[in-house]
């Protein structure tokens, strides 16, 4: 008994879009895949982001505080400044991008490795400058007073400008027995201090100025820290006071919540590894131009490749700039 087959009239017949679908080479088909899958992961970031601040919008740092800035500029309140000139030259550089992919295609040599090269040189200074960034507020400004709840206290003068712990606090000498031979008392070490003064030596000194008052970490109505009064900000400091924060890190921030320094470092480290990657693969295709590996096989298509990877760089940094930074 023979069975029957229906005909649909597609025996025989192959998918119409061969080696090239949608008009794209397998490697830029491939490109466009990972951009998609990288596009969901930094949104993920983003969101998660966006979710840890609602959450704990009455103590999140206003970045106009944080990023103040400059290099060679030290004390000169530039807020945003700096960050701002990054993005300028991070879009700068997908601008000779899109030149050096356009030469490309009319096969002009010597504009792609030029084109290339400015492309390079932009991606280079904003890698250092974010590294910069980093060691900046990793490093701190002022110090503050983390509570035994894990608050941050900060201080202010009577005019409500920030004072740094440096400013005021005095060290308080410490008795130690030298060594002699006759008594045979040794040190391996000297204790390890994490900071430059201890929390009894900030307690202290503050409690000795009557000019200094405590911010802390929380927005009143108005989305303004809180200002405590001069009893209040002793009370706060002598009673509620634990260590001393300089700067940030994965456990402490000075400048406020710890998610705030968490996602800095996460979502910047992430996105500055990216641009990293781009600088080095970008390196490697300018010296493939250099050495005509292009022009013997007749298209530059290795270089639009790698800007479609350096647009989507670019493009994610404006959300990170906007929602990190700005909003």
């Amino acid at each position: 008994m023979e069975a029957t087959v229906a005909k649909t009239g597609t025996e025989g017949k192959k998918w119409g879009g061969g080696s090239r679908p949608l008009n794209a080479s397998y490697g830029k088909l491939m490109m466009w895949f990972f951009i998609v899958s990288d596009a969901l992961t930094f949104s993920g970031f983003i969101a998660s982001y966006g979710f840890s601040r609602f959450k704990f919008i009455d103590a999140w740092p206003i970045a106009d505080q944080v990023f103040t800035h400059v290099p060679f500029l030290h004390g000169v309140p530039a807020p945003m400044y700096y960050v701002a000139f990054m993005t300028l030259v991070l879009i700068f550089s997908s601008v000779t991008m899109v030149l050096a992919v356009d030469a490309g295609h009319k096969m002009k040599q010597s504009k792609v490795a030029w084109y290339m090269f400015f492309t390079i040189i932009g991606g280079a200074i904003f890698v250092g400058s974010q590294a910069w960034e980093w060691a900046t507020f990793i490093k701190g400004d002022f110090g503050a007073i983390e509570t035994k709840g894990g608050k941050i206290l900060q201080f202010l003068n009577k005019d409500g400008e920030r004072v740094a712990i440096a400013d005021f606090t005095k060290h308080i000498p410490s008795e130690r027995t030298l060594h002699e031979k006759k008594n045979g008392i040794w040190y391996a070490e000297e204790p390890v201090t994490p900071t430059t003064f201890t929390y009894e030596e900030v307690k202290t000194s503050f409690l000795a100025d009557e000019n200094l008052l405590i911010r802390t970490q929380y927005l009143d109505e108005h989305g303004h820290p809180t200002v405590l009064s001069r009893e209040e900000s002793v009370a706060k400091l002598v009673n509620d006071g634990k260590l001393v924060v300089e700067g940030a890190n994965l456990i402490r921030n000075e400048y406020g919540h710890p998610l705030f320094a968490n996602f800095f470092f996460f979502i910047t480290g992430f996105h500055g590894f990216h641009v990293f990657s781009g600088v080095i693969i970008n390196i490697i295709i300018f010296f493939n131009v250099i050495l005509g590996t292009y022009e013997r096989r007749k298209s530059y298509e290795m270089v639009e490749k790698v800007g479609l990877y350096w647009h989507f760089v670019d493009l994610v940094w404006v959300f990170v700039f906007t929602f990190f930074y700005l909003v």
